[in-house]
């Protein structure tokens, strides 16, 4: 923190006092900058960071208006939000946010507006999410666009945004959102507290927030949900959570989540309820083809041989005898291959990613198995589990799908079945205990809630999910009133 900060400083009426302050406050950095006026025959000066603000729009609001005759000097200022600061010290952290500091000889006060430079990318549909039916528009770095979002979905006059700024040397602008008569106090409460707790030099992204926030920051599973989506935000914000959104970042956290909440897509309800239950179940088959296929694979060939059908024993038998080494090594030594070319198709230039990703797998599988190295299933066992980790529609939970087969590869090849079961148990029991801000992670099965089942591995119709889920401890638990006496036909 700049020392200047620390204590109340009296603006000066020298002009030339509060201008060496102001670069003694910045350390002389060069794009500190002074454009000088006259008003009624006194001398004017504004200060301004050339590089936050915006020239045309200075002398649009301020500089341009002075050969009007309208009065004292603020109403020549046709900003909405006019600051009257007397705190010489509060100075440069307004200027850093893109605001001038319009002072005048003899005058002990400074007037502060708005002249931010507006540099942010076009609206667009997020790289991450694409949905198939539905708004194709994601979130953008600029947070006020970002609300702008929000605002523009949910026309209600209980929406509410709340500010916080982190990070003792970056000061990133922080907004928390909810629906004031869903979203329960104490977890509004507890998500404000947990912000005001953090104690940081630099805050970059919800990265950073998410650790800071979650209950068991050593737990594999994120306990906040990631989108860059408007409309899942929206939709959660119905269901009683909360949103975070950071300035410079096109990302916004929600919380409370349960698991099931990383399987639920938007094309889940923009498509017949039959069609959306169908993904979805195929999502959750993914999550345990991606963490069981690979173990079972290492079990059968090492522990379980017998368990093979007869018809499959000796083409298996001949693709695996020729492999010099355990089916372990072959497993590992394929997976971090594939995790290999994803990185390496993440780093690199679109055109080039893909190439790699297409080719590189295509031709490090056929020359592995010309050469003896890996059997002719490991390269479908591998194929197969990476494509069912890319199939849950959020990022962070499909990293962590990759990272916890490990465990289960090593438990299989030590035990066999038996280690994959206490392996998989072991799993259970972490996914029961877990909480995200207070609630059940694994909800509605542990605890078990018959009610939040209509969204979970499947979808039910619309008109029959009356309730907001149990896991959001919602204020109002109704979604739409359920009239008695009508008949089917409404009639």
């Amino acid at each position: 923190m700049n020392s200047h900060e620390e204590s109340s400083i009296v603006i000066a009426k020298d002009l030339d006092a509060n201008h060496t302050y102001i670069q003694k406050a910045f350390h002389f950095s060069e794009d500190v900058k002074k454009r000088e006026f006259l008003f009624h025959n006194r001398k004017g000066i504004c200060l301004f960071l050339e590089t936050l603000i915006d020239d045309e729009k200075l002398d649009k609001l301020f500089l341009g208006n002075l050969h009007f005759d309208a009065g004292e000097i603020k109403a020549y200022i046709d900003a909405s939000e006019i600051i009257e600061v007397q705190d010489l010290a509060k100075l440069p952290s307004e200027m850093h946010q893109g605001k001038v500091a319009v002072f005048l000889e003899g005058e002990q006060q400074a007037y502060v507006f708005d002249v931010r430079k507006e540099m942010e990318r076009s609206i667009g549909e997020p790289e991450n999410e694409k949905i198939v039916r539905g708004s194709h528009d994601g979130f953008v770095e600029g947070l006020q666009t970002n609300l702008y979002l929000i605002r523009k979905r949910v026309n209600n006059p209980n929406l509410v945004i709340k500010y916080h700024t982190l990070g003792t040397e970056t000061k990133t602008k922080l907004a928390i959102v909810y629906l004031n008569h869903i979203a329960k106090p104490d977890i509004v409460k507890s998500v404000e507290d947990k912000i005001q707790s953090i104690s940081s030099d630099m805050i970059f992204s919800p990265g950073y927030i998410e650790e800071y926030l979650e209950d068991d920051t050593f737990s594999p599973f994120p306990q906040m949900l990631n989108t860059e989506r408007p409309d899942r935000v929206m939709a959660n914000l119905l269901d009683g959570r909360i949103a975070i959104f950071s300035d410079g970042d096109p990302t916004a956290l929600i919380c409370p989540i349960s698991f099931f909440s990383f399987y639920q897509s938007p094309d889940d309800y923009n498509s017949r309820f039959f069609v959306g239950s169908f993904y979805r179940i195929l999502r959750m088959v993914s999550f345990l083809i991606a963490i069981f296929v690979p173990a079972i694979y290492i079990a059968t060939i090492s522990f379980h041989f017998e368990v093979i059908p007869a018809d499959l024993v000796l083409p298996v038998k001949s693709s695996v005898e020729r492999i010099p080494y355990p089916p372990i090594i072959e497993a590992i030594l394929m997976e971090l291959t594939i995790e290999l070319i994803r990185e390496a198709g993440i780093r690199l230039p679109s055109p080039i990613g893909q190439t790699i990703g297409i080719v590189g797998g295509l031709v490090i599988g056929d020359a592995v198995v010309q050469a003896g190295l890996v059997s002719n299933i490991m390269i479908i066992v591998v194929a197969i589990t990476a494509i069912a980790s890319f199939v849950v529609p959020s990022f962070e939970l499909s990293s962590t799908l990759r990272v916890i087969r490990f465990p289960f590869m090593f438990a299989a090849a030590s035990f066999g079945y038996f280690g994959i079961t206490f392996c998989f148990t072991l799993l259970l029991i972490h996914l029961c205990k877990l909480e995200s801000f207070g609630s059940p992670y694994f909800s509605p099965l542990a605890p078990l809630t018959w009610q939040d089942l209509k969204d979970s591995f499947f979808r039910a119709p619309l008109n029959k999910m009356n309730e907001r889920p149990k896991s959001a401890r919602p204020q109002n638990k109704y979604r739409q009133s359920v009239r008695k006496g009508r008949s089917r036909n409404g009639e």
